[in-house]
């Protein structure tokens, strides 16, 4: 990333990171990119579990922590033994928020209840990464992504019809209850503009996943009809689909009658926008199988880079499918700077994903490569008023 000078939207704010694996690491990277000052507390000696999560690797770092933890100051403290604690209740006592995905009721059993924080950091956004969330029949239990697009519907309107449920394949479940912490986190900073209070917020993959059915959830509440998996299918816009040509794929996304006719033109069909099963949207839905394979028969009389220059040419809504390395290495994402490098502390020059949001006035940054486990401790206790004496003491009694 280019170096700018303005400070980020969040300068201001100190995030206080508890979280480890992807949904809260995600979310604080997020508002590090933003300028947020993110102290990220591990476990002394083990750390986040992503960092063994491999290979690939860069030296002791695994690919994965490295994608989830750049702009953080890395510290260690052990939690559960007193100094530990006392570290921790001076930062969050300077802190503006506070993210964990801990058990249900864990931070309460360390001390630190709603009582607590009333008393010593009313000021604080409290923001908690669940499970199943803090109440129903299923409340505390912990969450995990793979099993949550499973019991969610999110599997079953994935894949083959005739094939077996499937996951995406990156942890979707993970990602958008990051994103949700994320605004919820914003809402409430700036709900502390009027009030000049913290809250109490909570996000969980069992609610991310039931929301993320979103159309399909809509489709059933309405209809009553079990939904369906379609492949690459759209249950309710034909056609909208991976079409095999006569070297590889395209994806093809018609939105409306408009754009269908458009198509047709520009493959030299003209007669398909008016034919009565296929005019409107809704008569291609019910003629799903008829659309898809007159279309499926066209494409793969020649080349996919054929049909491409013809679509897009025509401006038909089209792509390849690629690779994750075309995908990385693609102009338009070069130009994007989805790709960029920073210096981490110990292994020199990596290559890291890129930030993809914009502001015009207080641009997002990349200023920190992930940290090294414990990398910050002496710097973020010496900013608390530690002096080099009482930090030998706290790393000897196995506080940090």
């Amino acid at each position: 990333m280019k170096k700018i000078s303005e400070p980020g939207v969040l300068n201001n704010i100190l995030v206080i990171d508890l979280t480890r694996v992807l949904a809260g690491p995600f979310c604080t990277m997020l508002l590090g990119d933003m300028g947020a000052d993110v102290i990220k507390v591990e476990q002394p000696g083990r750390g986040d579990d992503t960092r063994s999560w491999g290979p690939p690797f860069v030296g002791d770092e695994s690919a994965y922590f490295l994608g989830a933890n750049r702009n953080k100051r890395g510290i260690t403290l052990n939690l559960k033994h007193p100094s530990g604690q006392k570290v921790l209740k001076e930062l969050l006592q300077k802190a503006d928020v506070v993210i964990d995905n801990f058990k249900l009721g864990t931070l309460s059993k360390l001390g630190f209840d709603d009582e607590w924080f009333k008393i010593n950091a009313p000021q604080i956004i409290r923001c908690s990464i669940l499970g199943y969330g803090s109440t129903g029949p299923r409340a505390g239990l912990p969450g995990y992504d793979f099993l949550l697009q499973a019991e969610s519907g999110l599997m079953n309107i994935t894949g083959e019809s005739d094939g077996d449920p499937m996951k995406l394949g990156v942890a979707i479940v993970d990602l958008c209850t990051g994103l949700y912490a994320l605004s919820t986190i914003l809402g409430a900073i700036n709900a502390r503009h009027s009030s000049g209070l913290g809250q109490s917020i909570e996000v969980s993959l069992y609610d991310t996943g039931v929301s993320l059915l979103a159309n399909v959830a809509s489709n059933f509440l309405i209809s009553g009809k079990t939904a369906g998996r379609y492949g690459n299918g759209h249950p309710n816009i034909v056609p909208y689909n991976a079409y095999p040509t006569k070297d590889g794929m395209i994806a093809l996304s018609i939105g409306n009658d408009m754009q269908f006719a458009n198509f047709s033109n520009a493959v030299g069909k003209t007669s398909w926008s008016e034919d009565d099963r296929f005019k409107r949207n809704r008569d291609r839905v019910e003629n799903r199988g008829a659309c898809d394979g007159m279309i499926s028969d066209l494409f793969q009389t020649n080349t996919t880079n054929f049909w491409l220059e013809k679509l897009q040419t025509a401006e038909v809504s089209c792509a390849p499918i690629n690779t994750v390395e075309q995908a990385l290495t693609a102009t338009h994402t070069i130009a994007r700077e989805l790709v960029t490098t920073t210096k981490h502390t110990t292994e020199g020059e990596i290559k890291i994903p890129g930030i993809p949001f914009r502001f015009s006035h207080n641009p997002a940054t990349i200023r920190k490569p992930p940290p090294s486990l414990g990398e910050h401790t002496d710097e973020v206790l010496e900013e608390l008023g530690r002096s080099i004496e009482e930090i030998s003491e706290l790393r000897d009694s196995g506080a940090i």
